[in-house]
């Protein structure tokens, strides 16, 4: 490792600074229109890649792209629309609990805390985060399986698990920048640090941070 990189702060500089030049826009991956439809979205998206949900999406707002209307379609309907994205008996049931969930105690609008958005069905800590991050502008670090993997491959964490890698990562970045890096983190991942495309030793960021490193770096999960 060179000199200039042995220091964790001294790692996560360089790839905040670097990933910034290469991805200065955070475009949100997954298509939607208002905090609803990007709740929805990101429930899909669990198990499943953006560029399905996204497949998949404008047929179900064609049915309903609100909690009240959504709330009146059929579990089996909108069961049927999802399937594509997986787990869809799950997704379906989720999707119109919340839907109900968010007339009955929220008016009918997206909430704006981690803990009315994660007491709604279908809805962990991960999908409350990039809902507050995204929708609504409060600084969040959602860890997907790109970020956990990149972090323990750039050595920002001792990646024992999700819930650590965000501690870890939140410690180390100021929290201004959460909400774009985590998409750029993203980006990074499935563009050149891949699960197959790199082991830790081959994108340009591995090969920077770890000249010397031989041996393919596995993912603690």
């Amino acid at each position: 490792m060179p000199e200039a990189f042995t220091s964790r702060q001294a790692r996560a500089a360089f790839v905040a600074r670097r990933l910034a030049e290469l991805y200065p826009e955070t475009p949100i991956p997954l298509d939607h229109k208002d905090p609803y439809t990007l709740l929805v979205a990101v429930l899909l998206s669990a198990q499943c890649t953006d560029k399905r949900v996204n497949l998949v999406t404008p047929q179900l707002w064609a049915v309903a792209d609100n909690p009240a209307d959504m709330a009146q379609v059929p579990v089996a309907k909108i069961q049927g629309i999802i399937r594509p994205c997986g787990l869809s008996p799950q997704k379906a049931k989720a999707i119109s609990g919340l839907s109900r969930l968010i007339l009955d105690r929220h008016a009918g609008q997206v909430p704006r805390t981690f803990e009315e958005l994660e007491a709604l069905p279908g809805v962990g800590h991960k999908t409350a985060s990039v809902v507050m991050s995204q929708a609504w502008g409060v600084p969040a670090f959602p860890v997907d399986t790109h970020i956990h993997r990149l972090a323990q491959r750039w050595k920002l964490t001792t990646g024992r698990n999700v819930e650590q890698t965000e501690h870890d990562l939140k410690a180390l970045f100021p929290s201004e920048q959460w909400n774009q890096l985590h998409l750029r983190i993203i980006y990074y991942g499935r563009e050149h640090c891949t699960a197959r495309g790199c082991d830790g030793t081959v994108c340009e960021i591995c090969r920077t941070l770890f000249p010397g490193r031989t041996r393919a770096v596995k993912t603690r999960k």
